[in-house]
């Protein structure tokens, strides 16, 4: 193990990448790298880290914003109950810990949307405490070098590549072995076609001794993906168009959107645009020309959202759903933060509209 630690650390310091939240060990910039790069790819995350930590500097920054803000800033990144977990913890922080980050492990997991992998990674990253990190990238490379037939997207398995990565874990020096480990994975030990002739472990690889770099990591197969069919309401009113805002819990929570909701059985788009509307917000409509569909996909749905010209008919907005509403002009659409797809619609506008 001696020799493979001191392979890694020697190939990271000569390849790893420039990466901003690698110019610190500041925890709470570590942290929210880490929360940034969870299902999202580095070159997607450095541009949001920089403006996010340009925004809110520290937790007394983040703490003392408002949720609007903070999502506005999150806007595009996705996975915004990562926003809101941050947002709620920094808020403990401030109140808890006198706004630093605590060292403890167990005090850092308890904060939310805090797991083990992003335990870890602060621990080790910002204050040198031997804490294995594990993830996909890790999963990939531990599975190749010691053969681990344990599926890699399968939870029963994950204390098998925990407690092998803590096994193989440099204790002298878990920050820099965590962040090498994981480099490794995204940028030579990759998915499809690892870079085998490249890769400072090649001796010590039990999957590039046997040519079985291709069997490796093993995967359940996943469950088809299934598809919802949306309909949502443009609705007009003096100019000015409706949108709502979303409980803060659950998916897109917090976001704006225009009203809608799911197509029934047996029932049209335009006639489930139009119930919905009614449902949500107590309006009742006309519900007139068809103006696109939006296509998108969520990490375990599809949705198809059917989207329609809907004229202000009678009624006062009275909420069943949404926790607020606005009546905007569509230029004032970027003062607000919405879900990709209600983005997808605003282009759509905007070209109906002649504003782009």
């Amino acid at each position: 193990m001696t020799e493979l630690r001191a392979a890694l650390l020697s190939w990271f310091a000569a390849n790893k990448r420039a990466l901003p939240w690698r110019a610190t060990r500041d925890p709470y910039r570590i942290w929210v790298s880490e929360a940034m790069l969870q299902q999202t790819r580095v070159a997607t995350v450095v541009p949001y880290y920089e403006r996010f930590t340009e925004r809110f500097p520290d937790v007394s920054a983040l703490a003392g914003a408002p949720l609007e803000d903070v999502l506005k800033a999150w806007e595009g990144l996705g996975y915004y109950a990562r926003a809101r977990n941050l947002h709620r913890a920094a808020r403990r922080i401030a109140e808890e810990h006198g706004g630093a980050l605590p060292r403890d492990y167990a005090a850092i997991r308890s904060l939310p949307g805090v797991g083990g992998y992003i335990a870890a990674a602060v621990t080790s990253i910002a204050y040198g405490e031997p804490r294995a990190v594990v993830d996909g990238n890790v999963k990939r490379v531990l599975s190749r070098l010691f053969l681990i037939d344990g599926a890699s997207n399968d939870p029963s398995a994950a204390s098998v590549f925990e407690e092998k990565a803590s096994e193989l874990l440099d204790r002298s020096r878990p920050g820099d072995f965590n962040q090498a480990l994981m480099e490794l994975g995204a940028l030579v030990c990759t998915p499809q076609t690892p870079s085998c002739a490249a890769c400072p472990l090649k001796e010590f690889c039990g999957a590039f001794s046997a040519s079985l770099q291709t069997s490796y990591p093993v995967r359940m197969k996943r469950r088809d993906t299934p598809r919802r069919h949306i309909a949502v309401g443009v609705v007009r009113k003096d100019g000015r168009i409706l949108i709502t805002r979303r409980k803060e819990d659950g998916l897109l929570g917090g976001l704006w959107e225009f009203p809608g909701g799911k197509v029934e059985p047996g029932e049209t788009a335009a006639e489930a645009c139009k119930r919905e509307i009614e449902e949500e917000v107590s309006l009742s409509v006309e519900v007139g020309a068809f103006i696109t569909r939006v296509d998108h996909a969520y990490t375990h749905f599809k949705v198809s959202v059917d989207v329609f010209d809907c004229e202000y008919g009678a009624g006062e907005v009275a909420l069943n759903g949404p926790t607020d509403h606005r009546w905007i002009l569509l230029e004032e659409a970027e003062q607000y933060a919405f879900p990709a797809v209600n983005h997808k619609i605003f282009a759509r506008l905007r070209r109906l509209h002649g504003r782009e």
